[in-house]
């Protein structure tokens, strides 16, 4: 099988698609997010890093709230359905959460970070840590390494805190994970915050809200 044909789909529009459109539907009107989605067959654009079954594509006004913070929301969305549809680890990546392209976006900036950091590692010899990511963004990096002769990729760390690590080829004693640095503690409201620096949403009083949709969202 080449690289542009696909194996038969574990996962279908026709059982999973209503499992995925009725958890969203859910968690977006819980959440009051104004977002539409778009549940469709994988698009295999590009094949040799993801090639899912299902693709579930955002739009509307919220979609920026979903990619802030190198898309933290969107991601964290995409693994609260694969709970729901208690689907194994190792199929996380035939269900796709997209919005504006970012999968691509990222994918192209994951190779080129990958073959940046095969460079610095030849010249130095020194190991070279990315920081923690899921599963699906350390299988492109390690995907990425798969035909470097000189260098090599390695997951090192346990749950939130595994990484890849580039290494030389015949480095045999691979690097302890390095942990990222425990947030600062929440500083108390400078005199004069009248609400005392809790996140209070000024335009209509509710507490870290995005406001109403104003309208019902519409399914394709």
């Amino acid at each position: 099988m080449n690289h542009n044909q696909k194996a038969a789909s574990k996962h279908t529009l026709a059982e999973d698609g209503p499992r995925i459109e009725e958890f969203l539907d859910m968690v977006l009107d819980l959440a009051d997010f104004d977002l539409d989605f778009e549940v469709t067959e994988g698009a295999n654009l590009h094949p040799d890093f993801e090639n899912p079954d299902i693709l579930v594509k955002f739009s509307g006004p919220d979609v920026e709230a979903l990619l802030a913070n190198k898309a933290e929301l969107l991601l964290a969305l995409e693994q609260l359905t694969m709970e729901a549809l208690r689907m194994p680890a190792d199929e996380h990546s035939l269900v796709c959460f997209d919005a504006n392209d970012h999968r691509m976006l990222r994918i192209q900036e994951l190779r080129m970070s990958a073959q940046a950091a095969a460079e610095r590692v030849r010249k130095t010899g020194a190991p070279f840590h990315f920081s923690p990511m899921n599963s699906r963004e350390r299988r492109i990096l390690h995907l990425s390494m798969r035909d470097e002769p000189e260098v090599r990729s390695e997951s090192v760390g346990e749950g939130p805190i595994r990484q890849v690590v580039i290494v030389p080829k015949n480095m045999t004693t691979l690097p302890e994970p390095i942990r990222p640095p425990r947030p600062r503690p929440e500083t108390p409201g400078r005199p004069g915050d009248r609400d005392g620096g809790r996140g209070r949403d000024r335009r209509d009083g509710r507490r870290g809200g995005f406001g109403g949709r104003g309208r019902d969202r519409g399914r394709r």
